[in-house]
């Protein structure tokens, strides 16, 4: 992206937001009570969600979960069957004329859906339907053509553009309008690895600087780590958690979040013994040793990250941990993942590590091998039943 362009320019082409962002005291977008209904089913069912004013707020969730539904929900482009929705604090009244309210936020979806003309054209669309004085649109284009990178591509026409040029656009062509909240609908789930970094590392930029209100959702972890101030998680339509990418991917709620979040290996147990602050687990036959307030006598379920569990050769004695749980086991599958491999170790549950190709390659992990696994106790989380 270019980073010449003058304050002049910038101060007029960014939202208002961008010098001094705004923090009122009522949520920016707001839902209360919200289901959506096909038929008998409910597909939406979100008791409330909040995002506030200069918050980027990612939900995620598997496909078929209701993020969509929620997104065109909470951008008034779909009624609700009960429930309320507020902007800026105020109801939205579904009787009345909604444009007005629209207008003060932009979406963009998976597909660019950009018109058959330039791309200069394309990213004026939005100004010129608003009535927009022409200097001062053409500055503003300007602006976020260079901003993201595609002013060389003003007189192109849209169809003639690579995936990533093409959404390049249709998130030019949504902040030049400098709207109030901007809702993404997995924005670059179709792009490539490499234009995908590119394209989020350059939108997490231009979010810090606007300030803008935003409400994104995505199936993808690393794009809701990469850009949310907090993240949610929506399962089956239900609103499981939020909080911030800390809390959510190293302390879910539950076994479905848990799974979510990346966190493979999950196990039921029970606490039999807590003292200064430390669960002793019994599970599988094993004793797991976790920080947790959890008392004795409790079932629990123990998870553990794939990358938190260190692998050890069974027969090497001068391979020391310091590690308060350190358990053998058999390995049962080595998954090849291209530079990494996914270990599956029998420790009387199943247990998941992540390592280097490169160790398993030193280490002659096969199929049957004895190992031992190392993992701190603050490493694994408990869930209460």
């Amino acid at each position: 992206m270019n980073g010449e362009t003058s304050v002049n320019a910038a101060e007029s082409a960014m939202p208002r937001s961008a010098a001094a962002p705004s923090r009122s005291h009522l949520p920016a977008l707001e839902a209360t009570n919200v289901t959506v209904r096909f038929g008998d089913r409910v597909v939406l069912d979100v008791p409330s969600l909040a995002v506030s004013a200069g918050e980027v707020m990612a939900i995620m969730g598997p496909n078929g979960a209701g993020k969509s539904t929620l997104l065109l929900c909470l951008a008034l482009l779909r009624r609700p069957t009960s429930g309320e929705i507020r902007v800026g604090g105020e109801p939205i009244r579904w009787g009345n004329d909604l444009l007005p309210t629209r207008r003060r936020m932009a979406v963009v979806f998976q597909e660019p859906l950009l018109l058959d003309t330039t791309v200069q054209e394309n990213v004026a669309l939005g100004l010129r339907l608003r009535g927009r004085k022409e200097a001062e649109a053409k500055e503003s284009v300007r602006f976020w053509l260079e901003r993201f990178g595609i002013e060389h591509l003003a007189k192109r026409q849209a169809r003639t553009l690579s995936g990533g040029e093409a959404q390049r656009t249709s998130l030019a062509r949504a902040l030049v309008l400098a709207p109030e909240t901007l809702l993404l609908d997995e924005p670059f789930a179709a792009l490539d690895p490499p234009t995908r970094a590119s394209l989020i590392s350059d939108m997490k930029e231009v979010l810090r600087e606007t300030g803008t209100t935003t409400l994104m959702i995505t199936h993808d972890r690393d794009e809701a780590l990469a850009l949310g101030d907090r993240v949610g998680v929506l399962v089956a339509g239900q609103l499981r958690q939020v909080g911030t990418p800390d809390e959510v991917f190293a302390s879910p709620v539950d076994a479905e979040v848990a799974a979510f979040v990346g966190i493979e290996t999950v196990a039921g147990g029970i606490v039999i013994n807590q003292e200064e602050g430390v669960a002793q687990v019994e599970v599988g036959g094993q004793i797991v040793e976790s920080v947790s307030p959890i008392r004795a006598g409790n079932r629990v379920l123990v998870c553990l990250r794939p990358e938190d569990a260190t692998l050890l050769k069974a027969s090497d004695r001068e391979q020391m941990t310091s590690a308060r749980n350190c358990l053998r086991g058999t390995v049962s599958r080595v998954i090849p993942l291209g530079a990494q491999a996914r270990v599956v170790v029998d420790c009387g549950f199943p247990l998941v590590a992540l390592v280097t190709r490169r160790s398993a390659v030193e280490m002659n992990m096969a199929v049957g091998q004895t190992v031992r696994v190392s993992f701190k106790a603050s490493a694994v989380h408990l869930i209460g039943h």
